[in-house]
């Protein structure tokens, strides 16, 4: 993949624009938001997906597969690309040999958010939702901040917008040190759960990373009292204005008495008052989620009641426990879940949904790295809280393949070999996944992958395979 180089000077104009991968849900957000401020988009995908068609709708000029002689190109005058290109990309190429600017998405975005008011929120787990949660409050709060999402708010069917406030809120990506690029009023961090040490090498610089974004937001940093990771980070910043969240008896804003029956209740306690709020989302992660939301909102100087009830009307993100279709009593989910924590908390949603039903998992290794170094931990978090998986192969993204590396080295890593299938075939997957479902139960589709893409198989699969006596059989 190619290295953003962070310490370019961003250019002064930007006229016509060309994003590689406007498809993807940070991209086509941040095309949409160049549409809206006037600039001529064009841009390519590898195929077409419901972005580019909006993208299209809205005037952008959208070529699909990647070539030199895709439309828009020769007349861009900058070229916008993601973490996952490849330094070959022949449009790469062709901008690099114009010379016309050449920015990674951040920025891109740095570009459009000039001296707003920012909200950068980072974090191995949970950015997503904890950055649509604070801008679903704000606009109910009336605040109409701009925002780029990495997945579409569900109430609002956008990832990104441009508002008429002050504030301009993004999901900030730590995979490639890209956040470090935002001049930051506000930094949340949800947890600093080692990941993407591809690009950093080592935990220490991972952590420096965070330090450093930490330190350089202007106003406040709020960060988890319980991720073992924020703690180390907190116990290096020099920020003047910190404020912790979690369930740590010391936290700024203690989450306790949460309940997980169905859409997470729980209570806050934030300077000795005690607020009581009930979410749309399930999940006890959620309840975490929220207690990270309400920090930056009440550290924005918003009211702490109005606040919370404001968080309270957050109904999810695409491809964040997304509930897809019901098939003879089955129900069919999709999640965004990539590493083993965040496959946890999904997972752990689910159960608290599921009842008397028990959860099929179906997951996508993602990126052969990530897969080599955490097998034994997808096994073990897959054993402990789905009743069976389907493993699917890698979805190697931005990586080239390692000889050895598949699918079978997570299910290989199972003790229990009877809970789990290794099925690279999808309709041999979906099948599966149909013959062992029964009324009650959840089928759930887990990576950051292109894994999505088997839900309408797997709805298909449940409505021609009859439900069979028995299914898979609940551990003790």
């Amino acid at each position: 993949m190619i290295k953003p180089d962070l310490t370019m000077p961003l250019p002064g104009e930007l006229g016509a624009v060309h994003f590689v991968g406007i498809g993807g849900s940070g991209m086509s957000g941040i095309a949409r938001l160049f549409l809206a401020a006037g600039h001529t988009v064009s841009g390519s995908d590898r195929s077409a997906n419901h972005n580019t068609d909006d993208l299209i709708a809205l005037g952008a000029t959208v070529s699909i597969g990647h070539s030199a002689d895709n439309a828009g190109l020769s007349t861009a005058d900058a070229l916008v690309y993601t973490g996952a290109l490849w330094p070959d990309n022949p449009e790469y190429l062709t901008a690099v040999a114009r010379g016309i600017p050449v920015l990674h998405r951040s920025q891109a975005l740095a570009w459009l958010i000039n001296r707003q008011r920012l909200v950068a929120v980072a974090g191995a787990h949970g950015k997503t939702t904890s950055t649509g949660m604070i801008i679903t409050a704000l606009l109910e709060l009336g605040a109409d901040p701009s925002f780029v999402n990495g997945g579409v708010i569900q109430s609002l069917g956008l990832s990104a917008s441009f508002g008429s406030g002050e504030l301009f809120v993004v999901e900030a990506d730590e995979s490639d040190g890209s956040f470090l690029l935002y001049d930051t009023s506000v930094a949340l961090i949800t947890n600093v759960d080692a990941d993407h040490l591809d690009h950093y090498g080592t935990h220490d610089e991972f952590d420096a990373a965070f330090v450093a974004f930490a330190d350089r937001a202007s106003e406040l940093v709020v960060i988890s009292s319980d991720d073992p990771g924020a703690v180390r980070v907190t116990r290096s910043l020099s920020h003047s204005k910190i404020m912790t969240f979690g369930e740590d008896a010391a936290a700024d804003v203690r989450v306790h008495n949460i309940v997980t029956d169905g859409p997470v209740a729980f209570e806050l306690t934030y300077k000795s008052a005690r607020y009581p709020a009930r979410l749309l989302v399930p999940g006890k992660h959620n309840a975490l989620n929220a207690a990270g939301a309400f920090a930056v909102l009440v550290g924005l100087g918003f009211e702490p009641t109005a606040a919370l009830a404001s968080i309270e009307k957050f109904a999810g993100t695409e491809r964040r426990f997304e509930l897809h279709g019901v098939v003879r009593g089955v129900s069919v989910y999709d999640d965004y879940a990539h590493h083993p924590t965040e496959v946890a908390a999904a997972l752990s949603a689910a159960r608290s949904v599921v009842g008397e039903g028990r959860i099929i998992a179906v997951h996508q290794p993602h990126l052969y790295s990530r897969t080599q170094a955490m097998a034994g931990e997808f096994a073990e978090t897959y054993e402990r809280l789905a009743d069976h998986t389907i493993v699917l192969d890698v979805f190697g993204a931005r990586e080239d393949p390692v000889p050895g590396v598949t699918g079978a080295l997570v299910s290989g890593r199972f003790a229990d070999a009877s809970n789990v299938d290794f099925l690279p075939d999808w309709q041999q997957a979906s099948d599966r996944a149909a013959e062992l479902a029964r009324e009650g139960d959840i089928i759930m589709t887990l990576s950051c992958g292109d894994v999505y893409r088997i839900v309408p198989q797997l709805l298909a699969s449940l409505a021609s395979t009859p439900e069979r006596a028995g299914g898979v059989a609940t551990p003790a």
